[in-house]
């Protein structure tokens, strides 16, 4: 019993922890590609998450860009139309694709 309220003291305190200097946090700007597709991209995929959560994934194939948009319906329930899937993985492959189909 000791031990779990010296674990909770602990844990407590370290919520506690004051700051008394400003804090800044960095600011990264990324390169965002406008082009067909990009407008779904905004109203869908920018809602939930940044850009850069699209860029660090890299160049991908078109299976990839579409199993991603899919996985967002699928497993997040994002309320993307079918129509809107095709689209982003079409602008996602384009933009940021690496050319391959798998």
């Amino acid at each position: 019993m000791k031990i779990l309220l010296t674990a909770l003291v602990l844990t407590a305190s370290a919520l506690m922890a004051q700051v008394n200097e400003p804090v800044e946090v960095p600011y990264i700007a990324y390169e965002i590609k406008t082009g067909k597709g990009f407008d779904a991209v905004q109203a869908n995929c920018l809602t939930c998450h940044s850009f850069g959560y699209i860029i660090n994934q890299g160049p991908q194939a078109r299976a990839f860009w579409l199993e991603k948009t899919v996985k967002m319906v699928d497993a997040f329930k994002a309320p993307i139309t079918p129509e809107d899937v095709q689209s982003i993985a079409e602008y996602l492959f384009t933009y940021y694709g690496n050319g391959e189909e798998k």
